[in-house]
């Protein structure tokens, strides 16, 4: 049910490949609670993925554009601004890929060539989408600026390598422009520390179902869906939250506030079923 949240506003939704995309998600409950959006990708995501369809679904343009190529952006606030009738009030930026992870080089054997492409896609990507946006005036007095974030920032979590050191570089870039953007035009800048989440990018980590999994037992509430994250997303895109800025907001159900739960626990236990003597008692070996 729309509760018109967002009516009147233009937004821009950086990343939506196909429906398991939290992006896809934001931009489907974006146009229900009745804003005019954009969606952009790069152009191989363009050609390869299903974002044409999802604009065919919502009636929005989708412009093909590199994030982190300074021209393209340039071309995408512009031209966004040109097809919705003004300046935006709303930007999510969804953009994360590790080709250390991809090629599944371990954390302490990199190739330093590509944690830099990590770092420009997945974090130096969201300073020049802002910076861009600040020169060109494209956002509006009070706009909200969304980057979607990890726990793997603050905490280590096997297998997520480089992309830990992406996220917690894209929350500082947050909190910087946050101050600097709030304080010139009371631009909101703020990250979604989202449970994990099944989407393509999320599906290439090692070891990432065993993840989900104790996510989602340690969690009081559960693992929060793509869905219930693309509704975070617009509340904080709407004049409801219009002194939240510079935070990094966590949408994990409470997994990043717990220490052990039961449930978890009790999974543990289990694991050491097999290590058990004719006691009972656990033998290491």
């Amino acid at each position: 049910m729309s509760h018109h949240l967002l009516k009147g506003k233009r937004g821009i939704i950086f990343g939506a490949l196909n429906n398991l995309s939290i992006a896809w998600k934001v931009a489907e409950k974006a146009v229900e609670e009745s804003a005019n959006i954009t969606l952009t990708n790069t152009p191989v995501a363009v050609r390869m993925g299903d974002v044409s369809q999802l604009g065919e679904q919502l009636n929005c343009e989708v412009i093909p554009a590199d994030a982190t190529d300074l021209e393209d952006l340039e071309m995408v606030f512009a031209k966004s601004m040109e097809i919705l009738g003004g300046p935006i009030d709303f930007v999510l930026h969804s953009i994360g890929m590790s080709p250390n992870v991809r090629k599944k080089r371990p954390y302490d054997d990199l190739d330093y060539n590509l944690l830099n492409q990590t770092l420009d896609i997945s974090a130096v990507s969201f300073h020049k989408m802002i910076q861009t946006a600040k020169k060109m005036d494209a956002i509006s007095e009070g706009g909200s600026i969304i980057a979607l974030s990890y726990v793997a920032a603050q905490r280590t979590l096997f297998g997520y390598n480089d992309m830990a050191d992406a996220k917690a570089m894209l929350e500082s870039i947050a909190r910087s422009f946050g101050y600097i953007y709030g304080r010139e035009k009371n631009v909101r800048i703020n990250t979604i520390s989202q449970s994990p989440t099944m989407t393509t990018a999320g599906s290439g980590i090692k070891g990432f179902d065993g993840l989900m999994d104790f996510s989602n037992r340690m969690a009081p509430l559960g693992n929060a869906t793509a869905d219930e994250c693309a509704d975070y997303c617009i509340v904080m895109f709407s004049d409801l939250t219009k002194k939240v800025t510079m935070q990094n907001l966590f949408h994990d159900g409470g997994f990043s506030s717990m220490g052990m739960s039961l449930r978890a626990m009790d999974q543990y236990n289990k694991s050491f079923d097999q290590y058990r003597d004719e006691q009972g008692k656990i033998v290491y070996g």
